[in-house]
C-alpha cells in the first residue's frame, strides 16, 4: 500500500502507537498515514479496508472492529466520515475530549450523521487574482458558487475599498471587489480577503481554482461540525491538472476553510496560524479543490516562489508537480 486507503496521501510511516477498543484489547499498528493518521497493519489491502470501514460507517453508530487491518481514533474518524459527507457526535464528554486531543489512545466510537441534513454556518468565499483575471473570475462565478451569498474577491493592484459588482444569476450586493498591491506576500494578501469577510467563516480560492458545487454546498455544514470541535481551520484536497492531466501532488491539502479571525503566514507557500496548533483543524474529503495549471506556469513557478522567499520556494515539488497521478 504505497497511499493511504483514506486520504490517498503518500505518506506511510512507521508507527508505535496503538488502539484500546471497547472490548478491552490493546492493539499496536506497524503504519499510520502522517496526514489523517489512520493506523494500518502489515500486508492490509487497501480496497478490502476501504470497504470495511464503509460498511462500519453505513451504521447509525461507528464500533471499531479490533480485528480491522486498519485502526482509528476518534480524530481519524471524523476525517474519515466525510469523504462519505458524513460527520460524527462524539459519545459523551469522554469522547469530545477526545476529538480535541488526537491522537487518543482509544479506538473510535461515535454517533453519525449526514453533513446534508446538518447544522449550518454561513460561509463567505473569498478569491484573489489578477486585475487581469476579474472578468473571466466573474464570469464563472454563476456556475460553481452558488452555495454562498457573500463573494468578496481581491485584486492585486492599487488600494480600493470595496465596491459591489452586479452579476446576473447572483443576488444584488453579493459580490464585491477590491484591491490592494500583493508586493510579494501572499499571507499578507490572504489576512486582507479574510477581513473581507462578512461570516464568521471563509474559504479561500485562487483565480486558477475552483470547487465543484456539490462541495460548497457541504462547506456550511462543515464549519457547524469544526465548531462543535473547536476546530477553526479545515483542509480540503486539491487536485492539481497540469496540462490537463492529474498531478501525482495529490492531495496537496489546502487549508483554505477557515474562522474569519484567522491569520495567515509565509510569503509563499502560506499556512493558516492556528493556536493550539494542528489539533485545532482537519482534513475533510467530500470533494476537492481543482487547480488548473501549465507545464510552463508550474517550472516558472517554483522559481518566482524562490526568489520571493530562499529556501521555502520547495522547488522540489516540481518534480512531483509534473509526473502523473499513480496510485
Amino acid at each position: 500500500m504505497r497511499r493511504c486507503f483514506i486520504c490517498a496521501a503518500d505518506m506511510l510511516v512507521p508507527t508505535e502507537r496503538s488502539l484500546t477498543y471497547s472490548n478491552g484489547r490493546t492493539r499496536a499498528f506497524p503504519w499510520a498515514c502522517g496526514s489523517c493518521g489512520v493506523l494500518i497493519a502489515d500486508d492490509a489491502d487497501p480496497a478490502a479496508c476501504r470497504a470495511q470501514l464503509d460498511a462500519r460507517l453505513a451504521a447509525p453508530v461507528f464500533e471499531s472492529d479490533a480485528e480491522a487491518p486498519y485502526g482509528l481514533d476518534l480524530y481519524t474518524l471524523r476525517i474519515a466520515a466525510t469523504r462519505l459527507a458524513l460527520g460524527i457526535r462524539p459519545l459523551g464528554e469522554t469522547g469530545a475530549a477526545a476529538l480535541r486531543h488526537p491522537h487518543d489512545p482509544r479506538a473510535a466510537q461515535a454517533g453519525l450523521f449526514v453533513l446534508d441534513e446538518a447544522d449550518r454556518r454561513p460561509v463567505s468565499l473569498g478569491l484573489i487574482c489578477r486585475a487581469a483575471e476579474r472578468d473571466a473570475v466573474l464570469a464563472s462565478l454563476p456556475e460553481w458558487a452558488g452555495w454562498t451569498d457573500d463573494v468578496a474577491i481581491l485584486l492585486d493592484g492599487p488600494t480600493s475599498e470595496p465596491r459591489a459588482v452586479p452579476l446576473n444569476g447572483v443576488p444584488a450586493g453579493s459580490v464585491r471587489v477590491a484591491s490592494r498591491p500583493l508586493d510579494g506576500d501572499f499571507a499578507a494578501q490572504r489576512n486582507a480577503l479574510q477581513d473581507l469577510a462578512r461570516h464568521e467563516w471563509m474559504l479561500q480560492l485562487d483565480a486558477d481554482e475552483t470547487l465543484p458545487l456539490a462541495a460548497g454546498r457541504l462547506l456550511p455544514a462543515l464549519a457547524a461540525l469544526a465548531e462543535t470541535g473547536d476546530v477553526v481551520s479545515v483542509g480540503l484536497a486539491r487536485a492539481n491538472r497540469v496540462d490537463g492531466v492529474l498531478s501525482d501532488m495529490f492531495p496537496d491539502v489546502q487549508y483554505r476553510l477557515n474562522r474569519r479571525t484567522v491569520r495567515y503566514a509565509g510569503l509563499v507557500h502560506e499556512r493558516p496560524i492556528l493556536d493550539g496548533g494542528w489539533p485545532r483543524s482537519f482534513i475533510a474529503l467530500h470533494g476537492a479543490i481543482t487547480h488548473t495549471l501549465s507545464s510552463a506556469h508550474v517550472r516558472a513557478r517554483s522559481r518566482r516562489y524562490e526568489a520571493l522567499d530562499p529556501g521555502r520556494g520547495r522547488l522540489e515539488e516540481e518534480a512531483a508537480l509534473l509526473r502523473p497521478f499513480a496510485g
